[in-house]
C-alpha cells in the first residue's frame, strides 16, 4: 500500500495587495514523501509564492485562501501548526550571498539551527556544523568553520546554504532557483550534490526551476506553473515524454537537447 502524501494543497490562491491578477490561482496537487518534486515555469508563472506558501514564508502583503494539510506522521495538521521552516522546512534561496549572514562565522550559521531547533550544545552543534559542511563536499570543513561567507566562491556559498538549510535534519527541502546564478559547471554540481542528500536521507525536495532541463535530470514528479495556474502535473518521466498542455509542449520544445540547459525567458 502506497504512502499517504506528505501534504495536500488544496485550491490554493494568493494575491500580492495591490496586484492585478492573482500570484497562484486555485492551485490543488499532493507532495509526495520521499521524492523529488520540480517545478516549473517561466518568470512571474507562481513557483516561488508556492515553495514560500509552502514555508510559511510569504509577506505580509500577500493574502490567501485554500488549505495545506500535513499528513505529520499519523497525524494530520493544517499548516497553523506544522510546518515550522527552519525544522521541519528548509529552504535554499537562489542568491546565497544575500542569505547568508557576513558577520557570522559559517559555523555560527550552520551550527544555528541544531542549536534552535535539535537542542545541541554549540560545542555539539559545531562538531554537527563540521560534519555538514563535509557532506556538502567542501574542503578543509574545520577551517571553514571559522571562515565568512566573503572568503568562498559562489558555488561554495550555495553549498553552505544548503549546509544550513538541512541543519535541523527537515523533512523537506525546498531549493527555489538554488542554481539559476551559477556558471554550468558549478549548476551540475549543486544539482548532483541535491539529489544525493536527499536520496540519501529521505528528504522530500521540493526544486523550483525555469529550466525544464534540470527539471528532468533531477524530478521524480514535475508540476508545471503559467500565469498563477496549475497547467499539468505528474511523473516527470510522463510530462516530458507525453506532456497533455501546449504550454508544456513549448517548455520543452525551448530546449532542443533536454541534457543540455538553456534559459528559458519567456514561451507564448
Amino acid at each position: 500500500m502506497s504512502q499517504p502524501p506528505l501534504c495536500r494543497i488544496e485550491n490554493l490562491s494568493v494575491t500580492y495587495a495591490g496586484a492585478a491578477h492573482p500570484a497562484l490561482d486555485t492551485i490543488s496537487l499532493s507532495l509526495a514523501r520521499h521524492r523529488s518534486l520540480a517545478i516549473i515555469g517561466e518568470s512571474g508563472s507562481g513557483k516561488s509564492t508556492l515553495a514560500r506558501r509552502l514555508a510559511g514564508l510569504l509577506p505580509a502583503n500577500a493574502a490567501t485562501s485554500g488549505t495545506v494539510v500535513w499528513n505529520a506522521g499519523a497525524e494530520v495538521q493544517t499548516d497553523t501548526t506544522f510546518p515550522r521552516s527552519g525544522r521541519d522546512i528548509g529552504y535554499v534561496f537562489q542568491d546565497p550571498g544575500a542569505s547568508l549572514n557576513p558577520v557570522l562565522t559559517l559555523g555560527e550559521q550552520v551550527a544555528e539551527g541544531a542549536v534552535r531547533h535539535l537542542g545541541l550544545s554549540w560545542k555539539e552543534a559545531l562538531s554537527h556544523a563540521r560534519d555538514l559542511l563535509e557532506q556538502v563536499q567542501l574542503p578543509h570543513p574545520s577551517a571553514l568553520l571559522k571562515a565568512y561567507s566573503h572568503q568562498l566562491s559562489g558555488g561554495q556559498r550555495q553549498r553552505v546554504a544548503i549546509a544550513c538549510a538541512i541543519s535541523a535534519r527537515p523533512n523537506i527541502l525546498i531549493a527555489d532557483e538554488a542554481t539559476s546564478a551559477l556558471d554550468t559547471i558549478t549548476q551540475a554540481a549543486i544539482t548532483s550534490l541535491l539529489d544525493g542528500l536527499v536520496r540519501e536521507s529521505g528528504m522530500t525536495l521540493v526544486f523550483i526551476t525555469h529550466d525544464i532541463a534540470l527539471a528532468s535530470s533531477l524530478a521524480d514528479d514535475i508540476v508545471v506553473l503559467k500565469s498563477g495556474q496549475l497547467v499539468e502535473a505528474g511523473k516527470a518521466t510522463n510530462v516530458l515524454s507525453n506532456p497533455a498542455h501546449a504550454y508544456t509542449k513549448s517548455l520543452i520544445a525551448a530546449h532542443l537537447d533536454l541534457s543540455t540547459p538553456r534559459l528559458i525567458e519567456s514561451v507564448p
